[in-house]
């Protein structure tokens, strides 16, 4: 088994998340990034995307998925050298908190206002709502795939 460490995800509204995992998924700025105990100290930009949070080591079936904006992940070590991650991110929500219908819906906006003649800025800034409405109606699906295994009650 492999050794937790703690996990802590924030935003401007406050602490997210806090647990000990033994694995975690970013969505780093060039892919993915799993990080293990013992990670080699890192600070890395975040795009939008489901974070994952694993309490049982990798392919594990106790995960929490959280969907983030963006923002950056702190790869750290404590004073007794033990592996500390720190997201900052810009915002997030727990997969199971997202409004999918509000998520498509904003989809939808964007992909309407990239049809549209369009400045420079009004066309990043549609972009980045494609990004993130796309991102969150993943992570709400990885969600939903990953609770029945999370739920399923435990045989004698």
């Amino acid at each position: 088994m492999a050794a937790a460490f703690p996990v802590s995800v924030l935003t401007a509204e406050g602490r997210l998340h806090s647990s000990e995992a033994e694995f975690v998924v970013v969505p780093a700025a060039d892919g993915e990034m799993g990080i293990l105990d013992r990670h080699e100290p890192v600070l890395a930009l975040l795009k939008a995307g489901p974070l994952r949070i694993s309490k049982d080591g990798v392919g594990g079936s106790d995960e929490e998925v959280i969907f983030v904006s963006g923002g950056f992940v702190d790869v750290g070590r404590d004073e007794d050298n033990k592996t500390v991650v720190t997201v900052l991110a810009d915002s997030g929500e727990h997969a199971h908190d997202i409004d999918e219908a509000r998520a498509e819906e904003a989809r939808r906006r964007a992909q309407e206002l990239l049809g549209q003649k369009l400045s420079l800025q009004e066309m990043a800034e549609a972009a980045g709502l494609l990004n993130r409405s796309t991102a969150r109606i993943r992570v709400a699906e990885l969600g939903r795939r990953r609770s029945p295994r999370r739920e399923r009650p435990v045989s004698s």
